[in-house]
C-alpha cells in the first residue's frame, strides 16, 4: 500500500462541503469551549492573583528588610512555582494530545477538566514551596487537555474558513477569564482568604463537567455530519489496520506513528517551534502582570483591577479581529495560505511596541496606564496570533492526527515558557527591557521560521505512510 495525501482545497462560503457543517449546534459547542476555556485560566491565574498575599508566607521566603528589585529567594521559589506547572503541561501536552484522539472529544475533555478542577482545589491544602509544586504539576497535567481536545471540537465541527474565528471565540476565554478573576479572587481572598479562591474556581470546573457530560456530543455530530463522521472513522480504521499490520509491538507502532511521522515531519515542528518561540509571552502576562503592577506602580489586586480588565478586554478584540481576519481574506477569494499568513504577519508587526514598556515606566513613574496600553496592545496581538496559529495544524493534517499535533506544540511552548520564566525571574526585576525586547521579537522569528518550513499552507495533509 502507497502513502496517500488528503486535499484540502478551499470551498467558497456556498458551496456544499462548507454548507454541510453549517448547522447551528457548532455554535453551541463553541460556547461550552469558550466557558472551559474560561474556567482552565481562571485556575492557572488564582496562583498570580494572589501573589501578593504570599509574601506573608514565611516558607516564600520573602524578606520584608529589603526592597522589591532584591527579593532574591521569593522570586527564584515563586519562579519555580510556575515552572513546575508550565513542565507539568508540557509533559501533559505529550499525552493529552494522543489520549484525546483516542478516547474522543466528549471523554477525553471530561477526564482533563476532572484532573484540573480536583487540582485547583488542591491548592488550599498546601502548607510549603513543594506543596504548592505538586498542586502546580497536577494542575498542569489535567489543563493539557484543554486546547487538544477545543482544537479537536472546532475541526469536527467547523469548515476551515470558520476555523480561525471558532477558535479566536473560545480562546477568548483566557481573556473573559481576566475581566472574572480578579474581582473573585479579591472578593474570596478578602471575606475568606486566599484558600479559598483555589476552592472557587476548582468547583466552576466541576460544574461545567457536569454541563459537558449532559451534552449529546457524540450523537448531535453524527447527526450534524453523518457523511464525514463516517470518512473519518475510515480514515481511523485504515490507520489502525495498517499499524497492526506492520507490527503488534506497541514500541514499533509508537515509533512509526509518533517518530517516524510527527517528529519528522517539517509541519509538525514549524507548528511547535512557533509555539515555542510566542507561548512563553502569554506566560509571562498571565503569571507576572499583577505582580509587574504591584512592585512598579504599588497596585494591589483592588487597585490593579482595571489595569487587568483592559488588558485583557483589548486582548478579547484581538482575539476576534485576528481570528475573523484570516477568513475575510478567504472569503475575498485568497488562499488558506495567504489568508493565516497575513493574519499572523499583521499580530506579529502589532507585538513590537511592547519593547516601550521599561521607557514607559520612566517617563511616567506614578502612572501605569500608557505602560498597560502597551501591554493590552500586544496581549491582543497574541490572541490574534494563537487564534490563527491553532488553526493551521487543521490545514496541514487530517483531523484523526489533529490533537496529536497540537498536543506536541504544546509541549514545546510549555518548554519554552518555562525556559523564558527561568530568565524572567532572574532579570526581570533589574533588566525589564531585555525580558521586553525578548517579547516583542518572538513573533517576527517564529513566522520567519514558520514560513521557511511551510511555504505553502493547505497543499496537501499527509498521513502516515503504510509500511
Amino acid at each position: 500500500m502507497t502513502s496517500s495525501s488528503v486535499s484540502t482545497t478551499y470551498h467558497a462560503p456556498g458551496s456544499e462541503p462548507a454548507q454541510r457543517r453549517r448547522s447551528s449546534i457548532r455554535w453551541a459547542v463553541c460556547g461550552l469551549l469558550f466557558l472551559a476555556t474560561t474556567i482552565n485560566y481562571m485556575d492557572r491565574q488564582v496562583i498570580s492573583l494572589i501573589e501578593p498575599l504570599l509574601h506573608s508566607l514565611p516558607f516564600m521566603g520573602w524578606d520584608f528588610s529589603k526592597d522589591v528589585a532584591h527579593q532574591v529567594a521569593f522570586n527564584n521559589n515563586y519562579g519555580d512555582i510556575i515552572i513546575c506547572f508550565q513542565i507539568a503541561y508540557g509533559i501533559g501536552f505529550l499525552i493529552a494530545g494522543r489520549v484525546i484522539d483516542k478516547l474522543g472529544t466528549r471523554l477525553g475533555y471530561a477526564l482533563a477538566i476532572g484532573v484540573w478542577a480536583l487540582s485547583s482545589m488542591s491548592h488550599a491544602f498546601v502548607f510549603s514551596v513543594v506543596g504548592f509544586c505538586l498542586a502546580r504539576v497536577m494542575l498542569g497535567l489535567g489543563e493539557s487537555g484543554n486546547f487538544p481536545a477545543a482544537i479537536k471540537a472546532t475541526t469536527e465541527w467547523f469548515p476551515p474558513e470558520e476555523r480561525a474565528l471558532s477558535t479566536g471565540i473560545f480562546n477568548s476565554g483566557s481573556n473573559a477569564a481576566s475581566f472574572i478573576a480578579p474581582a473573585l479572587v479579591a472578593g474570596v481572598t478578602f471575606r475568606w482568604g486566599w484558600r479559598a479562591a483555589f476552592v472557587t474556581t476548582g468547583s466552576m470546573g466541576l460544574c461545567w463537567l457536569v454541563l459537558w457530560l449532559l451534552f449529546p456530543y457524540n450523537k448531535l455530530r453524527t447527526r450534524h455530519n453523518r457523511e464525514e463522521e463516517a470518512m473519518e472513522n475510515a480514515d481511523r480504521a485504515d490507520l489502525a489496520s495498517r499499524e497492526a499490520a506492520a507490527d503488534q509491538a506497541f514500541g514499533a507502532r509508537f515509533r512509526r506513528f509518533f517518530i517516524d511521522y510527527h517528529l519528522t515531519s517539517k509541519h509538525t515542528w514549524a507548528f511547535s517551534i512557533a509555539k515555542g518561540l510566542t507561548d512563553p509571552v502569554w506566560w509571562f502576562y498571565l503569571f507576572y502582570l499583577p505582580k509587574f503592577l504591584h512592585e512598579n506602580y504599588n497596585l494591589d489586586l483592588r487597585h490593579a483591577y482595571w489595569q487587568i480588565v483592559t488588558v485583557y478586554a483589548v486582548s478579547s478584540l484581538g482575539s476576534f479581529a485576528g481570528g475573523g481576519l484570516s477568513g475575510w481574506r478567504m472569503k475575498q477569494g485568497h488562499s488558506v495560505n495567504y489568508g493565516r499568513k497575513f493574519a499572523l504577519l499583521v499580530c506579529a508587526l502589532a507585538v513590537l511596541p511592547v519593547v516601550l514598556v521599561p521607557h514607559a515606566g520612566q517617563l511616567f513613574p506614578h502612572n501605569s496606564w500608557p505602560a498597560v496600553a502597551l501591554i493590552a496592545l500586544a496581549a491582543a496581538a497574541h490572541q490574534g496570533w494563537s487564534a490563527n496559529l491553532f488553526s493551521t495544524p487543521a490545514d496541514m493534517f487530517p483531523s484523526t492526527a489533529v490533537s496529536t499535533v497540537v498536543g506536541i506544540g504544546g509541549a514545546v511552548g510549555a518548554v519554552g515558557g518555562a525556559t523564558f520564566t527561568w530568565i524572567v525571574k532572574r532579570y526581570f526585576s533589574l533588566h525589564p527591557l531585555l525580558i521586553f525586547a525578548m517579547a516583542g521579537s518572538a513573533y517576527l522569528i517564529a513566522l520567519i521560521i514558520f514560513q521557511l518550513m511551510v511555504p505553502r499552507l493547505g497543499a496537501s495533509k499527509p498521513v502516515p505512510a503504510s509500511s
